[in-house]
């Protein structure tokens, strides 16, 4: 048993693929995102009327030819989905192959039954006609995008070596803001998902970016100034301070391209682009503080192991 144990921790330390493919993964899932918000935006959600199959065919093998307006938004919308499918499984059967950590692989499991809720979901809210379908399957959209994003962090250089720990005094604040955060970014995303498909919610949405913007501010200004040696930590602090700018920009153009004559020139491309941007945008935030709130939980994890082995050992932290 041991024998397996370290073949496989051998292995998944020479084998670059669970990395890769979880960033290929993470990289479909946005792109799926994009093309659920063009399908949303366009009203497009049921112009193939059946599922699994697209209008009798087998998915994979309906013509080219026939994929125009609506039909070509849905079907590729699900197709990119498949794709992500399989990716999902080839990583999860990867990291049971060669991952040491046993709560990695199950989260790779995860990702997996995570993957087909998703798919289920969004056929059901096509078989069922229900709205309600698929404002659930939207906001579960970037759940999953969020585990993808952090077995690509789990499986990463940056994860596997060991920093200097950060002690947990120091950590206690940013890691409860930064957990506020987090939450508070995937709380507006499901707020924004009820704007799209049920046109209420208006008010809460914008509330919570007002809240938001002031979290944001503070956390990225306390982890860039407190550790500005910590590269893993100002990183993803900057990129976070970064999207939070461009989604101010895109929510703003979102509504007034809702409120705007759609005979400008223009407009029914604009009213398409800066919805569907923002909610890529939305996920590349989430990403960003989620990835931010993972790094200060590991360092703040290393620093109250070095302090109990230091305990034990009668040694006085430098």
């Amino acid at each position: 048993m041991e024998q397996t144990a370290m073949r496989r921790h051998d292995w998944s330390a020479e084998s670059p693929w669970p990395h890769r493919l979880a960033l290929i993964s993470t990289g479909a899932t946005f792109l799926l995102i994009l093309a659920g918000g063009v399908v949303t935006t366009t009203g497009a959600g049921l112009a193939v009327p059946d599922w699994p199959t697209t209008f009798g065919y087998n998915m994979f093998l309906y013509p080219w030819a026939k994929m125009t307006g609506g039909i070509l938004y849905e079907h590729s919308h699900r197709l990119i989905g498949s794709l992500v499918g399989l990716l999902t499984l080839a990583l999860a059967i990867v990291l049971w192959a060669v991952e040491p950590r046993r709560w990695v692989r199950w989260l790779g499991a995860a990702a997996l039954l995570a993957v087909i809720v998703q798919g289920v979901l969004g056929g059901l809210r096509v078989v069922l006609v229900a709205e309600q379908l698929a404002l659930l399957h939207g906001a579960l959209a970037h759940a999953f995008l969020g585990l993808a994003a952090s077995l690509a962090l789990f499986t990463s250089r940056a994860w596997t070596d060991l920093p200097a720990p950060l002690p947990v005094e120091v950590a206690g604040r940013p890691r409860l803001s930064c957990v506020v955060l987090t939450a508070g970014t995937y709380v507006q995303i499901v707020l924004g998902a009820v704007v799209t498909h049920t046109g209420g919610g208006l008010g809460a949405h914008v509330g919570m970016a007002l809240l938001l913007s002031v979290l944001v501010l503070v956390v990225t200004r306390h982890v860039c100034s407190r550790f500005a040696d910590r590269a893993e930590l100002v990183r993803p602090a900057r990129f976070l301070r970064l999207f939070w700018v461009l989604q101010l920009i895109l929510g703003a153009g979102s509504y007034v391209m809702e409120l705007g004559d759609r005979q400008a020139p223009m407009s029914a491309l604009l009213a398409l682009a800066f919805p569907v941007a923002h909610r890529i945008g939305a996920g590349f935030m989430l990403v960003a503080g989620l990835a931010l709130t993972l790094q200060v939980f590991r360092l703040s994890r290393l620093g109250a192991r070095a302090a109990a082995e230091n305990q034990v050992t009668g040694e006085v932290p430098a």
